[in-house]
């Protein structure tokens, strides 16, 4: 659970990954289906290997597994038996490790950074309903119910053994909080809870940000709190609402800005330029930075850039 405090104790900033259902669309992998990256997992597990390692060669500190839209029951729907849904989840969680094990094995690679992470991705309720809600918030679905649907894949994320869970894009303080009812299952289990925000105050679901990190901060296995899918221009107010609540670090992964059509399942709009924010979010507190839907390797290099010359300093 102090993996986050451990690393910030040494480096000024933690490197995240970035957009992973965009670099497999890039390298021509289609993820127009309900499972989106999760698809990847049984047809290309090879090339998921290949973006996790990408993102760590780009310079991250943390690349999180394609388990964002995998559940059992999702894979159960495209005909795996429940076992074979399980084993699934488990191979998200292996082939990152896999990744960051072969990338470190390298002695050339370990100059000036730490050994990197393997998070495991606890996407939203949501992403499992493959509507566009983790943008809205608008479930009908009780914290109790939330917590149901998160406990068998919690479980099998948990025994793979990563080594922090990244439970992100959540628009509601009520989900955030049913998947904290099973993790105290686990007292051993670290997490970040990250937000999907529809402006520089409020969670898509209509959330005050913080009222969130308020919350949040008296959960002792909350490693750090924050943002991602969130458009770049919302996130130094959202990043200062929450240090104004919590002194827990703060991570941030934005989205390039453009516009989700759960429908087509395509962006539209033109991306921000990501880089002109990157130093931005530092300032305003953030301590773990990466990127959401439609960032590149390239805009992780440029994090890790700033890093680097934080460390020079």
């Amino acid at each position: 659970m102090n993996t986050i405090e451990t690393y910030l104790s040494k480096y000024p900033l933690i490197v995240l990954d970035g957009a992973f259902g965009t670099e497999l669309a890039r390298r021509g992998f289609d993820t127009n289906d309900e499972l989106w990256s999760a698809k990847a997992l049984f047809e290309k597990p090879e090339l998921v290997e290949a973006v996790h390692r990408d993102y760590y060669e780009a310079g991250a500190d943390v690349s999180t597994s394609a388990s964002y839209q995998a559940t059992v029951e999702g894979f159960e729907k495209k005909g795996f038996s429940r076992e074979q849904a399980r084993e699934l989840i488990v191979r998200s969680v292996r082939l990152v490790q896999q990744a960051r094990d072969k990338f470190w094995a390298q002695q050339a690679k370990r100059q000036g950074r730490p050994r990197p992470l393997a998070a495991a991705s606890v996407g939203p309720y949501g992403a499992y309903l493959a509507d566009g809600s983790e943008y809205r918030g608008d479930y009908k679905a009780s914290r109790a119910e939330l917590a149901d649907f998160h406990a068998e894949r919690l479980d099998i994320l948990v025994g793979a053994e990563p080594d922090i869970l990244a439970c992100e894009t959540l628009p509601l303080l009520d989900e955030a909080l049913a998947i904290l009812d099973d993790l105290h299952r686990y007292t051993d289990a670290g997490a970040w809870i990250s937000f999907s925000c529809k402006d520089a105050e409020h969670t898509c679901g209509g959330d005050k940000i913080a009222d969130c990190a308020r919350v949040l901060d008296r959960e002792s296995q909350v490693a750090a709190i924050g943002v991602n899918c969130t458009a770049p221009q919302y996130v130094a107010d959202l990043i200062k609402k929450i240090r104004e609540h919590t002194a827990k670090p703060v991570v941030v992964y934005p989205n390039t800005g453009e516009t989700y059509d759960a429908v087509t399942k395509t962006w539209h709009g033109s991306p921000t330029p990501y880089h002109d924010f990157v130093r931005q979010w530092y300032e305003a507190g953030a301590r773990l930075i990466g990127g959401c839907c439609r960032t590149t390797p390239d805009d992780i290099r440029g994090i890790a850039a700033l890093r680097r010359s934080l460390q020079a300093r």
